[in-house]
């Protein structure tokens, strides 16, 4: 053994530098020291045996590396696009007579002219003609229904987009040779002010025809077909309505699908004055779910009815009156708008909007105390509908 002591220190910390290199090498087991150093034998350690697989001890980070985020794409949001559909719409009678005392029609959609104008699209039903042919009858009673054309010009500053004319009373102007005119005239008054007639034309493959409206990338396609006034229908070389039977809804809005991605149904249709819809109704909202309509909204009765959900489809049977003279009787003062909403061309839902109508036409949004009472009678009627349905199966 060397006795530290005895090694001078210099000799001492060279002789330790080689007994660390010296274990670092396998195989060798005697160290030559330097000359002048005291011999000794050092052993060197047996090599370790390591057994199994060494898990390596981890690297730390390198300061020089980048670090990238995984990135999580955002679910992408489609266009939303907003419709506001309306009862109906009839200018003539008391609403005309109004009109001519004040010297203007725009005031009777005052109140709503913001709402209408803000929906990408605004849609109404009218049931009378616009014509300035046939004479004014001043407030009577009489189913003679026509207003002039400043009734048009109303209309498009209240913001309507597209018109339902498949309606009744389209062709009531009270004189002979007044009917296909004053209906002629109507179309001509609505596309004057940037509005679109749907569910009329020159003849009856015109009347079946869409109106297709491209907004936010998205094709809506509207068809309108109506059912209770013969005298109002198209023929095949005569102007006049698309008649609404089973053959043409469907071959309407097949022909619908081909050019828009959305179908929207506007049937005119069922009896005056009753919250429930009746069996031809409820038949052909049936009729164009299965033929491919994505909703359905009806209008005549000038009174709100009964909602119902078919396969997944809304149908609104009727919005009630919008614009009339009816101030007989607290339900035709009444009606709602309906708001609904898609996204691209999946529908979200829909928002009632209450309206109280004035005996000169003018509209209102009603107070809560009447839209409560609105929606009321739409739920009842509704509930009805569903227990009859359901009873009828």
């Amino acid at each position: 053994m060397i006795n530290p002591r005895s090694v001078p220190v210099k000799q001492l910390l060279v002789l330790v530098v080689f007994l660390i290199l010296c274990t670092a090498c396998q195989g060798q087991s005697e160290v030559s020291l330097p000359a002048g150093t005291p011999s000794a034998t050092v052993t060197a350690p047996a090599p370790l045996k390591v057994t199994g697989t060494p898990t390596p001890s981890p690297l730390p980070p390198d300061p020089t590396t980048t670090h990238t985020p995984t990135f999580i794409p955002t679910p992408t949001r489609l266009p939303r696009t907003t419709m506001l559909f309306t009862g109906a719409i009839v200018p003539g009678r008391c609403v005309q007579a109004a009109i001519d005392e004040r010297g203007e029609a725009d005031s009777i959609y005052d109140e709503v002219r913001d709402l209408l104008s803000s929906a990408d699209l605004a849609v109404g039903t009218l049931n009378s003609s616009i014509s300035d042919y046939p004479p004014h009858t001043g407030c009577v009673r009489t189913f003679v229904l026509v207003g002039d054309s400043r009734n048009a010009d109303a209309l498009g500053r209240a913001g309507f987009d597209i018109m339902s004319v498949a309606t009744n009373h389209i062709k009531n102007c009270g004189i002979g040779d007044c009917g296909d005119r004053a209906f002629l005239d109507t179309l001509e008054n609505l596309q004057r002010v940037g509005i679109q007639p749907v569910g009329a034309g020159e003849n009856l493959a015109q009347a079946l025809q869409p109106v297709v409206m491209e907004v936010n990338g998205i094709r809506f396609g509207f068809v309108s077909l109506g059912q209770v006034e013969p005298l109002a229908f198209a023929g095949e070389s005569s102007p006049g309505i698309a008649i609404l039977n089973e053959e043409n809804l469907q071959d309407a809005i097949a022909a619908a699908h081909q050019v828009s991605d959305v179908v929207i149904a506007m049937p005119h249709w069922g009896p005056d004055y009753s919250a429930l819809p009746n069996e031809w109704q409820t038949y052909f909202a049936r009729v164009a779910v299965e033929a491919g309509a994505d909703l359905v909204v009806g209008n005549h009765a000038h009174v709100v009815q009964a909602i119902e959900e078919i396969s997944g489809v809304q149908v609104f049977y009727g919005l009630g009156s919008f614009v009339f003279d009816q101030d007989w009787s607290r339900e035709t003062q009444q009606g709602v708008m309906v708001k609904v909403s898609f996204e691209g061309d999946r529908y979200l839902g829909y928002e009632f909007i209450p309206v109280h109508i004035d005996g000169d036409g003018t509209v209102h949004i009603s107070d809560k105390t009447e839209a409560d009472e609105i929606l009321l009678r739409i739920q009842q009627a509704s509930e009805k509908l569903e227990k009859l349905i359901q009873f009828q199966q």
